[in-house]
């Protein structure tokens, strides 16, 4: 008899924190976005009238490695981390995937952002540059959950793969990966301090 586990969803979670120079970096990086957040008045409009909880490049800024270096450098390790998920996923690209789009987000406490997909693009994530105590985890949901009718409960002890849904709590320095069909949410804020991150999407 055999139980195979077909059809798996796979998410990448990788760690920038061994990069060389990663803390000066990542300085950087909480500064430019912070930066961003105080002055990028046509993305804290968007985010106003979004009802957005904090500040959101996502709809006003689109040339962020070419504007500041720290993101470029950011660029250029996400690169390669997204060219490793893909070669794990099997895709057949006939090229490296290419950044289509990155922008900051700055999640004021008790913020939230519900639950979502990335159309037009392959691979999407997020790198986390500042997660203090209580931060939102990321929540991802089983695409296969609208088929579950009349599935039962779980037991307690069921494992992560089985379960409708995960939530991975990232550090500071975290890169996850995931396919963009994949729907996610950050669940309320739980911090004190605001939770910062970079979110892109790659074709």
């Amino acid at each position: 008899m055999t139980t195979r586990a077909l059809f798996p969803t796979l998410i990448r979670e990788s760690s920038l924190a061994e990069a060389p120079d990663f803390a000066r970096l990542n300085d950087e990086l909480e500064r430019a976005c912070l930066e961003l957040a105080q002055e990028d008045g046509a993305g804290r409009a968007w985010s106003r009238d979004s009802a957005y909880p904090g500040y959101t490049s996502y709809a006003s800024l689109d040339d962020l490695p070419v504007r500041d270096p720290a993101f470029g450098g950011l660029k250029r390790l996400l690169d390669r981390e997204v060219a490793i998920f893909a070669r794990e996923l099997s895709l057949d690209l006939g090229r490296k995937p290419r950044l289509d789009s990155l922008w900051v987000n700055v999640l004021d406490p008790r913020g939230g952002h519900s639950g979502h997909i990335h159309p037009h693009s392959v691979i999407s994530g997020t790198y986390y540059v500042s997660t203090p105590e209580g931060a939102s985890a990321l929540k991802f949901e089983d695409p296969r959950l609208p088929l579950m009718m009349a599935r039962p409960t779980l037991t307690e002890q069921a494992p992560q793969d089985r379960r409708p849904f995960v939530y991975v709590q990232p550090r500071a320095g975290t890169v996850l990966l995931w396919e963009s069909w994949l729907r996610h949410e950050v669940p309320a804020n739980a911090a004190k301090r605001k939770r910062i991150s970079i979110s892109f999407n790659y074709r």
